[in-house]
């Protein structure tokens, strides 16, 4: 499928190829815990997935700690410690501008979470449930 006919707002190969190599780019970063910021003092960020804007130079990061959600304060220590970030990941992938960052929670788990919980209800396992012959 060429970029002509792909989805209005749908992101572009491109898009995607680069949101990749500065998600392993920040995974490395993170993995290294090079940064001083006492918020994120111990705490093992997992990035889950990056979303770059159309013309590249907006990423944002969706992030957890190991499958809990980060706090406030860490999302706002992300904040400080991006422009280092941002320098890193300016040597690991060659752009010709370096993006700026932008961190969200990333909330998947939690959802996925919620939605195994609902299915599991006996309400909801009644009406998934095959019907029994004769019952109609």
């Amino acid at each position: 499928m060429t970029a002509k006919h792909s989805r209005p707002g749908a992101p572009s190969q491109r898009m995607l190829r680069v949101a990749e190599e500065i998600r392993h780019a920040l995974s490395a970063v993170f993995a290294r815990e090079e940064f001083r910021d006492p918020e994120l003092h111990g705490v093992h960020v997992t990035v889950t997935e990056v979303r770059a804007s159309p013309d590249l130079k907006h990423m944002t990061a969706f992030v957890s700690a190991l499958g809990r959600d980060l706090t406030d304060a860490q999302l706002a220590a992300l904040k400080r410690v991006s422009p280092f970030l941002r320098r890193e990941v300016a040597h690991a992938v060659r752009l010709k501008f370096a993006p700026d960052l932008h961190f969200q929670p990333d909330t998947a788990l939690n959802y996925a979470m919620h939605i195994n919980e609902v299915l599991h209800r006996p309400e909801v396992q009644r009406d998934l449930s095959p019907k029994a012959e004769g019952e109609e």
